[in-house]
């Protein structure tokens, strides 16, 4: 029997059929939703001829809409059925009408069905192709294609639609990031996600529930699924998604529907809408979670409704740990997650959740303390859920070639790794090419990761051990207490005539009070305001002046100028304390294990000595540093052999210079 690389590239080969119409980045257009529709004809011919006659007999009768599919697409012994007369064959038989019997058929299936198609917008291709006068061409070789289950059982139908699916958004690498993960971090996730379950997905009768709030077209769906059926073939793994990327949506939901995935009977294990705003799991928990999110994605457009749970329902709804900024959700996208987390309550066959994202370096560090990000941080850091963190090589994702990190997420850790985090970099390890079947490069992306490596990242992962490429920390490692150093106002005052008449353009009515402040304290400068303002109010009092608030803020403000070596001011109200100057505010970071005390007394007295610390301000921050835990001293080259190099340099110019010259 072919494999499924043999009709992949069948059908790869009618892709060229579309040159010329469709740039090959486009090719997917047409040739998903084709091979899609193929199927379908193969998998329901066997039960066409009994639908037809059930559709002849109940149409128009009391069953309609929803419940003449069910009962149609029981007839048909699937989750979906087609009532038109028409089939490939037929479809062939009549060139002239093409166009008008493919629209045709396609409505004639079951409204899951026709949903999909209208998210691929598949009849905006079907013209374009009528146009081009390739629409009856590519019907009849994908006709000749026989993707009949007794030929192609599912399996192996999901395995050729995933390599169509690879190949096409490989084509598409200039948006393909949007919606697509290169399948080795794929598998790199999928290894780590399971690799402490291989008792509990032994376990006979075992069912486990996965979902991707941003699933695109469903690749880490599919690749956690094999990876079960390599390794666990007796456990079911349920896997669901969500996307709002129409096509994307489209491919996916194909690929359940062929694949005869389905666990709550009603099709739609992927469904399509904004996680965010349209969470279509609403109150349903799981046991993993697999994603790659956007990476910066904007959230402007659903930010009123974001900040409305988020104030309204805390941590009862999914963000009430903090919001990040409002230029990268991707931390949205965990809170969503972590709020689906099954509880961990073994005694009720309830294990807990584990989660693997990946993300760019932002969510690492961004935001200071106090800020969403670090409140996010924080909580999750706090509570004892994250695991680890893996960086992947540069140059790995088909549209950037920043570096990415894998962060895994649980409510189950294992004892050892109870109040620790493990941080593995991987930065290094890689091969050269696109891909393991498409070795030079696609857009962005020039390396991968081959499946000796995987093993090998894996399994340093499974050693939590502490050497060169992998560290262990607790988790206080990476908090810190956000503290404000205040340092003392200093002021000098001295009366100008400049300003004098500034001041008495905005108080013209307190021109005896200053004549008499100006006649008292003379014209010279002096250095310590506290000294000055105690004459000028005792000058006031005897003169029976009592001022507005604001005009002795006005006086100072222009009478009195900052000065290094002037006394500091005494804070109002405070024999011992003094007004701090915001522009000499500084702020420290003192790492949780720290003494603030002690810290304050090595790190900021000895070159700042008249500082203080304004303990009422505390915050505290987490962020995850990567490249400082990693970071390897480079001691610089030899002063001698950077001047043997210069001078060798000069050296070639003056010789060439020499050549042009002479």
């Amino acid at each position: 029997m072919p494999d499924h690389n043999y009709f992949s590239n069948l059908i790869w080969q009618i892709a060229d059929l579309l040159r010329g119409p469709y740039r090959p980045p486009q090719y997917e257009r047409v040739m998903l939703p084709m091979t899609v529709l193929r199927r379908f004809d193969c998998v329901l011919a066997p039960t066409k001829t009994k639908v037809l006659a059930e559709y002849e007999r109940r149409k128009g009768g009391k069953l309609e809409g929803d419940a003449l599919d069910t009962h149609l697409n029981s007839t048909a012994s699937q989750r979906f059925h087609n009532h038109s007369p028409l089939d490939f064959e037929k479809l062939k038989g009549d060139p002239d009408n093409i166009e008008k019997h493919l629209v045709s058929y396609i409505k004639g299936f079951s409204k899951n069905v026709r949903d999909i198609f209208d998210f691929f917008e598949f009849e905006n291709e079907i013209e374009r192709m009528r146009e081009a006068g390739i629409l009856y061409l590519v019907v009849s070789k994908f006709c000749d294609v026989d993707l009949h289950p007794g030929t192609v059982p599912n399996e192996q139908m999901g395995l050729i639609f995933e390599h169509l699916i690879r190949r096409f958004n490989e084509l598409a690498n200039e948006t393909a990031g949007d919606h697509f993960t290169p399948r080795e971090v794929i598998r790199l996730m999928v290894s780590i996600l399971f690799i402490h379950d291989d008792k509990l997905l032994a376990m006979p009768g075992t069912v486990r529930k996965l979902l991707d709030p941003a699933c695109g077209t469903g690749g880490m769906l599919a690749e956690a699924q094999n990876y079960l059926r390599e390794h666990h073939s007796a456990a079911k793994l349920y896997v669901y998604g969500q996307d709002y990327n129409k096509r994307a949506f489209a491919t996916a939901a194909s690929d359940m529907l062929m694949k005869q995935v389905d666990h709550n009977g009603a099709g739609n294990n992927v469904r399509f809408g904004d996680s965010f705003t349209e969470d279509k799991f609403e109150n349903e928990t799981f046991d993993y979670f697999l994603t790659n999110p956007p990476f910066g994605v904007d959230w402007k457009k659903q930010q009123r409704e974001i900040q409305q749970e988020c104030n309204k329902r805390g941590f009862n709804g999914r963000f009430g740990a903090g919001l990040p900024r409002v230029n990268d959700g991707s931390l949205l996208f965990l809170q969503h997650m972590i709020a689906k987390f099954e509880p961990l309550r073994p005694e009720e066959q309830k294990h807990g959740s584990r989660l693997a994202i990946v993300f760019s370096g932002s969510p690492l560090f961004t935001g200071g303390a106090g800020s969403g990000e670090s409140e996010i941080r924080k909580w999750i850091i706090e509570n004892d859920w994250l695991e680890a963190v893996i960086a992947l090589p540069e140059q790995m994702f088909y549209n950037t070639g920043i570096g990415t990190y894998v962060w895994i997420v649980t409510n189950r850790k294992e004892r050892r790794r109870k109040g620790k985090v493990q941080l593995l970099d991987s930065r290094d390890v890689w091969t050269a090419g696109g891909s393991e079947d498409n070795k030079r490069s696609l857009g962005d992306k020039r390396r991968h990761i081959n499946n000796d490596q995987i093993a090998e990242i894996v399994k340093q992962y499974g050693r939590q051990e502490d050497d060169k490429t992998s560290k262990i920390f607790d988790n206080a490692d990476f908090g810190y207490t956000r503290v404000t150093v205040e340092r003392p106002l200093r002021l000098r005052y001295q009366m100008t005539l400049d300003d004098k008449a500034r001041f008495l353009d905005a108080c013209p009515h307190l021109l005896d009070d200053v004549q008499a402040i100006d006649t008292a304290l003379g014209r010279e400068p002096q250095s310590d305001w506290n000294v000055v303002w105690g004459r000028i109010e005792n000058l006031l009092h005897k003169r029976k002046s009592n001022w507005k608030k604001q005009e002795k803020i006005l006086f100072r403000s222009v009478f009195a100028q900052k000065d290094p070596e002037a006394e500091p001011v005494s804070k109002e109200g405070l024999d011992n304390g003094y007004e701090p100057d915001a522009d000499l505010r500084d702020f420290e970071n003192v790492p949780l294990k720290d003494d603030i005390q002690t810290y304050f007394e090595r790190e900021v007295r000895p070159h700042v000595p008249d500082a203080w610390m304004d303990r009422t301000k505390d915050k505290i921050g987490y962020e995850i540093n990567f490249n400082r835990h990693f970071y390897n001293y480079t001691p610089p080259r030899p002063l001698e052999e950077i001047d043997a190099e210069l001078k060798q340099a000069e050296e070639e110019i003056l010789r060439l210079l020499r050549e042009v010259t002479e």
